[in-house]
């Protein structure tokens, strides 16, 4: 997924066309990732290999000593338990490497690797990249701290709005809730351009409303540009 030049036009447009109407300043972030999610295949593969002994026994491996009644002497017992039980130690192991390694490939890859690592864990690293955005790009510097961050991340279908304490002591999280769903839908359906269009549109709606322009001079104090961050 990725936004083409008229998608970054259209989004351009309605950050202007948003900032006319109000102090508070928009400014949109992309990412394409926003973590490698190394833990996940990791995580997969010990616990998958944990299953090897479950595995040998659901396929009818089984352990056992010969009948002490059959003419067999206690130390021929000991010596061929010990030789049986140590081929099931040795086959456990095995069984258990083997699935290690082979989980450890498969969720190597990107696609299953995402699938397989839990929601809320990607919405952890979306949120922190996003706030690492807000301090890398100053939008903490406006004169009346009323920057508003818009933070997209393609491979989690996720996106995060931080806005600076100016802008938090007059609106509720939760003013921003329609315009960020507007915007997953755009990502969720393959229009992150007029997903993200949308969702500048309806946040600028929410600044002008407590924020509007000031007649004497508005000036604008961060670019306007969407900022498409380079793969890592």
């Amino acid at each position: 997924m990725q936004l083409t030049p008229a998608d970054l036009a259209t989004v351009e447009a309605a950050i202007h066309d948003a900032e006319l109407r109000t102090r508070g300043e928009i400014y949109c972030v992309i990412s394409d990732e926003s973590g490698d999610y190394g833990e996940t295949p990791l995580a997969w593969a010990a616990g998958v290999a944990l299953l090897g002994p479950a595995v040998l026994l659901l396929g009818g491996v089984q352990v056992s000593a010969p009948d002490l009644f059959g003419g067999w002497s206690a130390s021929q017992v000991s010596e061929v338990a010990e030789a049986a039980a140590r081929k099931a130690l040795i086959g456990a192991i095995l069984m258990q490497a083997i699935l290690f390694v082979a989980t450890l490939l498969l969720t190597a890859i990107p696609p299953v690797r995402r699938a397989l690592t839990p929601r809320g864990f990607k919405r952890e690293r979306v949120r922190r990249r996003a706030l690492e955005q807000f301090a890398a790009k100053n939008l903490h510097l406006t004169r009346e701290r009323t920057g508003v961050l818009i933070f997209v991340s393609f491979a989690e279908h996720m996106a995060e709005l931080v806005a600076d304490e100016g802008v938090a002591a007059h609106v509720e999280p939760r003013v921003w809730d329609e315009a960020m769903a507007v915007l997953v839908a755009g990502l969720r359906r393959g229009a992150p351009g007029e997903g993200l269009a949308a969702a500048v549109r309806m946040c600028g709606d929410v600044l002008a409303a407590r924020f509007p322009a000031d007649p004497r001079g508005n000036p604008n104090e961060l670019p306007n540009a969407v900022v498409v961050l380079p793969r890592a």
